[in-house]
């Protein structure tokens, strides 16, 4: 009853993220809430919770099965979260480090790994993971013990302290500890594994997205392009580019996944582009294809096809100019970028990883 009522209480002052993770949460284990891998694929897919049920007890049997049941690492997979579905817990932080990665170019994976890698070894054990994701600690020490760790390195003291709360039974393995760490969590995870694992996930979310709408073909319309990246956003009146659409692009021909799968890779970098289209001197300006996809591959490295720019050109190109407005674009793809889950008028830009986790960690 008192946890019943301490959680009403915060309801009051949660970030944007946090409304999300406890929206779509379906499990509870000693108190504390947590996402299955099906329940993070909706919350990143979907506006609303396909089921919403009361948050189903595991007991202590029960998550020992689920545990038992986590492939490793090494056996990575683009499916590995509609493999697990609900047989996986996953903590309110490590559901912030998954929502980075989803907007993290592969370019910064390596810096990602850099950053729980404390003592340089190239190898990221499970005292370094937990000094980001660890759920139980309160969120001033989470975010203390984290940007210590950044900055001046993690100590030795950290380190036990970690190694005597596993010991004494005061935090519980998860799904990813257990993945990447193994069931004993002496493992170490590679740099290999972890690019994997990233890589991975970004091809599963997408995947996911793209077969809802392909219906087992091989493209998507593309109007259905549009209806994707507009999801999530501030646009108002959505139909109005879909209107762009269909009288621009009257002969369908498809989006394939390859498309699709660029056109979000190019989104990661987008802070890179909007560098880029500045050394090209039209940040207050319209822009036209050729410009729009030089600037892509300089920024990104991404050659994205004719039929894919002139695609997005036909759902922004309002007054039909053959003109991208530069300004409108950007703002409108990093609301998509976030996939719903900041507040549109009111939360912050996340500009890094490590802001990422910061602003949700000590933010309150």
């Amino acid at each position: 009853r008192d946890r019943k009522r301490e959680r009403e209480n915060r309801d009051v002052y949660m970030s944007s993220h946090e409304q999300r993770f406890r929206l779509f949460s379906s499990v509870e284990y000693e108190g504390q809430l947590y996402m299955t891998p099906q329940n993070f694929i909706e919350s990143v897919t979907m506006s609303e919770p396909r089921n919403k049920k009361p948050w189903m007890s595991l007991t202590k049997q029960e998550l020992e099965k689920i545990l038992g049941d986590t492939p490793a690492v090494w056996q990575g997979t683009s499916k590995l979260f509609r493999n697990l579905r609900e047989r996986g817990i996953i903590a309110y932080t490590e559901y912030l480090f998954l929502l980075c990665i989803l907007t993290k170019p592969h370019a910064g994976f390596k810096i990602a790994f850099n950053m729980f890698d404390a003592d340089g070894n190239q190898m990221v054990d499970k005292r370094e993971f937990l000094v980001v994701s660890y759920p139980y600690y309160s969120r001033q020490f989470v975010a203390r013990s984290y940007w210590d760790v950044l900055r001046r390195g993690a100590s030795q003291a950290l380190f036990s302290d970690l190694a005597e709360r596993a010991e004494e039974g005061m935090m519980i393995d998860t799904t990813l500890l257990v993945h990447f760490f193994g069931k004993k969590g002496k493992a170490e995870l590679t740099f290999d594994d972890f690019y994997r694992f990233m890589d991975n996930l970004q091809t599963e979310v997408l995947e996911i997205e793209f077969l809802t709408y392909s219906k087992g073909m091989t493209t998507i319309s593309e109007e259905d392009f549009a209806r994707i990246l507009l999801r999530y956003t501030n646009v108002e009146n959505i139909s109005s580019y879909l209107d762009n659409v269909r009288q621009s692009i009257p002969d369908e021909k498809g989006i394939t996944f390859d498309e699709f799968r660029s056109f979000f890779q190019f989104l990661n970098n987008l802070e890179d582009f909007a560098i880029a289209m500045q050394m090209y001197n039209f940040a207050s300006r319209s822009i036209g294809q050729d410009e729009f996809g030089r600037a892509v591959y300089v920024a990104t490295g991404l050659k994205l096809t004719r039929h894919l720019v002139h695609t997005i050109f036909k759902i922004f190109d309002v007054d039909h100019d053959d003109q991208l407005s530069y300004k409108e674009f950007i703002g409108i793809m990093k609301d998509r970028l976030h996939r719903g889950g900041r507040g549109y008028k009111t939360a912050e830009r996340f500009t890094s990883f490590k802001s990422c986790m910061k602003k949700e960690l000590a933010g309150r």
